[in-house]
């Protein structure tokens, strides 16, 4: 004889309404492209990055087609500690030589994207690894980034390596994926007109995706919650406009401006919604898709 307690009753009568909520919106986004940036610390837990996989394979089983993009600069860190590679940072973005492009492309296309997909398999689905530079999936150019100095208040050019922006996405690569039971996992690296590997922040790689694709959505998974108003209370939605406010006013600063200004890159080339969300809860992004108020920040063209 089994015997459910009252909590475990509670429980099952919670997912059940959750499970009925989600209903509308299954079928409101019933065969549409979601494009997921996947990292932060939910790509170095275990348990999460199992979560994960199993809320991709459901997102493609319900008629969704999500494209995930994924990060990994921990990873990176520790193989070029181990092989006692130095390298430094400007503005958040790593600066790196002929050496560490090499390392980068070898963890990011290697180690992790085969870890990624192989999750994504066990977890019932059909997923395949990709580097940006396969079928020049994504075309990139060296990032021109400039700094003032602050005594001269002149500009100079820095020179980041082979740290690369995207300027031209081949789309043609996902029409065959996105009408199979196909998952892409894209490893952030460009290809550059001679044939350079360019080292891509994952953040910008997903949005210029998403907007070559004309995603639904674009998420990004991050260490945060989303953005946060003065009172550091998270804000659920938001307009272009006002995240420009925010900006002005410094609301939004730090990290959080190059992920908001990739989201509105994303809006801006067809893309239509962008989610800034917490990955370090379970099932972030089934609480974002299918619930009313969701769990994070959206941002729209208003």
């Amino acid at each position: 004889m089994k015997i459910k307690s009252e909590k475990q009753r509670e429980s099952l009568l919670r997912t059940a309404k959750t499970v009925s909520e989600a209903l509308p919106y299954i079928r409101q986004f019933a065969g549409e492209t979601f494009v997921i940036k996947f990292g932060g610390h939910a790509m170095g837990d275990p348990e999460l990055t199992k979560s994960f996989a199993r809320d991709i394979v459901l997102l493609k089983h319900i008629g969704i087609h999500p494209v995930v993009v994924h990060g990994g600069g921990p990873q990176i860190a520790q193989m070029l500690d181990r092989l006692k590679i130095q390298s430094s940072f400007v503005d958040g973005l790593r600066v790196t030589d002929a050496a560490t492009v090499e390392i980068v492309e070898m963890v990011l296309s290697g180690s992790i994207n085969k870890q990624i997909v192989t999750e994504i398999n066990q977890a019932g689905g059909v997923a395949i690894g990709l580097s940006g530079k396969d079928g020049s999936l994504i075309k990139a150019r060296k990032l021109q980034r400039t700094v003032k100095d602050p005594d001269s208040n002149i500009e100079r050019m820095l020179d980041l390596g082979f740290v690369g922006e995207p300027y031209e996405i081949n789309p043609r690569i996902f029409d065959d994926f996105l009408e199979s039971d196909v998952i892409p996992v894209i490893a952030p690296i460009g290809i550059g007109d001679n044939g350079e590997t360019y080292n891509i922040n994952a953040d910008t790689a997903a949005g210029a995706i998403a907007g070559a694709l004309g995603a639904r959505k674009l998420l990004m998974m991050t260490d945060v919650a989303g953005i946060l108003n003065k009172d550091k209370e998270l804000i659920s939605e938001i307009l272009i406009d006002e995240v420009y406010e925010l900006i002005k006013d410094g609301t939004i600063s730090g990290g959080m401006i190059p992920k908001v200004e990739t989201c509105i890159h994303a809006l801006q080339n067809d893309t239509g919604e962008a989610h800034i969300l917490d990955g370090r809860i379970p099932h972030v992004l089934l609480v974002e898709i299918f619930t009313q108020h969701g769990a994070s920040t959206m941002i729209k063209r208003g």
